[in-house]
């Protein structure tokens, strides 16, 4: 049977449906649906056999100390332009529950893998979730600049906000801050009058309002405060308040035995995710567009969001676990153990929290060994000029009394004296790292008026050098005065008998802002 040859026009014609099927095909593969599909279908068949989650859903609020995770995911949507994918092979997906309770019942129902919360008020709802038996598995950002308390005209330090009505959101990060606050001005909780509202942004409107004289806010609600209510100021934000603040995940335990690796690996893309941003504004900028969408917020809302915040890094999750022996700063622990006391004596019952221990994972930061290198170092402590004669005089935001025994005659520190100021004075010190500290001597007016100055002033310095050798604090942090007899408290002016003169015999404390 003879065979039948092709004409050329035949060939030609199927050189053209070759050509025009190979051009269908590559175009088809560009269509972004049918790349995501093949990338999909790759990644999943890659890593299906380590039994990962397809998806790991990440409650968050509209917060911008989440950003190096959303950055590092290209959005809030899970993707599979999402660098999770592309290096670890699942999605993340981050869903926004601004309202408290919906977000802890998501948590509850499963409909959220990672829970946010801050150390400092977990204290309160830890026996409430005692059943899931959750876990702190990482420290997402410091608070720096994104709570702030703004007050009316008149109130300039801490001291005057004594029988005032003040606007909080009660067992929040809000309400936490201004207990530090309190405290670090010797007020009591109790000599102020708190305005519970739901929420930081309903304590603004209260503030705007007039219906109160101070309320704990946050950013960019401060500045707003600011410009709408005349003579109105900020009279301390987390910018100085650097370690009080502190944004984790938490996970049910049963999670978190079921996904180690998978955790890890997250772990490790957000904290990429956090070091690129903290080295690169360019970067931060893009991240806002990713905030402004997921969040729904304008972008130079993101950007300021992202900056109000310390982006934890490898390196600060070392810290915050107590993993680096050289970190004298504050610890999650730390944290968590004081605010657990301190509610407690508010009457907001922390008896049910279970101990830092069991309640904290190490494994995800601990057995992370790839993240190398300066960009993933904690951060550095704030670097204080020298002082000079203007910061020496400039009025100070808070003062705490500790009383110090001294020998007659004598400046050294006692045992018991350095365990005072440990008690009273240094958890404050390392709570509001970037304020200068002014240490103020003082004395009853028994001998020499001149003997008397020159001896405070050497006690306030005995102080500031046991702060420096042992607890590492800066040396230009440190603003010395000898008082002597000048400074009396109210009350005891004439040292008029022993009581008196004991109660001016003390030390002051002051945080002085830069």
């Amino acid at each position: 049977m003879a065979r039948k040859r092709l004409t050329p026009f035949s060939k030609i014609l199927i050189v053209a449906a070759i050509i025009a099927g190979v051009y269908f095909l590559l175009n088809k593969l560009r269509d972004p649906k049918v790349k995501e599909k093949i990338n999909e279908v790759t990644a999943t068949t890659s890593k299906s056999k380590d039994g990962y989650k397809d998806v790991i859903n990440v409650g968050v609020v509209t917060w911008g100390g989440y950003a190096g995770g959303q950055y590092f995911n290209k959005g809030f949507d899970a993707n599979t332009n999402s660098r999770f994918f592309k290096d670890y092979g699942f999605k993340v997906k981050f869903k926004v529950i601004d309202d408290f309770d919906a977000s802890r019942d998501a948590f509850k129902n499963g409909d959220i893998d990672l829970m946010w919360a801050t150390i400092d008020a977990f204290p309160t709802e830890v026996e409430g979730l005692s059943q899931y038996q959750p876990q702190v598995v990482f420290q997402a950002d410091w608070s720096r600049g994104g709570d702030a308390i703004v007050s009316r005209r008149g109130i300039n330090k801490v001291s005057d906000l004594k029988g005032k009505k003040i606007a909080v959101a009660p067992m929040t990060p809000s309400h936490s801050f201004l207990i530090w606050l309190l405290e670090a001005g010797d007020i009591s909780p109790k000599d102020v009058k708190l305005v519970q509202v739901p929420s930081a942004i309903d304590a603004a409107d209260a503030f705007k309002s007039g219906t109160v004289d101070a309320a704990v806010v946050w950013s960019p609600d401060d500045a707003d405060c600011v410009s709408k209510v005349a003579g109105a100021r900020v009279l301390e934000s987390t910018k100085n308040a650097t370690h009080i603040i502190a944004d984790v995940f938490v996970a049910k335990k049963e999670f978190v035995e079921k996904n180690k690796q998978q955790l890890r690996d997250l772990y490790e893309g957000w904290m990429i995710g956090a070091s690129e941003l903290n080295g690169s504004d360019a970067k931060k900028k893009e991240a806002a567009k990713i905030l402004a969408e997921g969040l729904s917020q304008p972008e130079d809302f993101c950007y300021d969001a992202i900056n109000n915040v310390r982006l934890a890094t490898h390196g600060d999750n070392q810290n915050f676990y107590g993993l680096n022996q050289n970190y004298n700063g504050v610890t999650g622990e730390d944290l968590y153990n004081k605010m657990k006391v301190k509610y407690n004596d508010l009457g907001f019952s922390t008896s049910g929290a279970k101990s830092w221990r069991l309640l904290s994972t190490k494994d995800l930061v601990s057995k992370t060994t790839s993240l190398t290198g300066a960009n993933h170092f904690g951060e550095k402590e704030k670097e204080f000029t020298a002082v000079n004669e203007q910061l020496a005089k400039k009025e100070s935001l808070s003062s705490k009394k500790v009383s110090i025994s001294f020998n007659t005659g004598q400046y050294k520190l006692t045992e018991n004296a350095k365990q005072l100021i440990d008690i009273q004075f240094t958890a404050i010190a390392k709570a509001f790292a970037n304020a200068r500290i002014r240490i103020e001597g003082n004395t009853d007016n028994v001998g020499g008026r001149s003997s008397n100055i020159a001896l405070s002033k050497r006690r306030a310095k005995s102080v500031a050098e046991y702060l420096i050798s042992e607890h590492h604090m800066p040396k230009n942090r440190f603003i010395i005065v000898g008082n002597g007899p000048d400074k009396p408290v109210a009350g005891c002016e004439r040292n008029q008998n022993s009581e008196c003169k004991a109660r001016n015999r003390r030390t002051d404390f002051e945080l002085v802002v830069d």
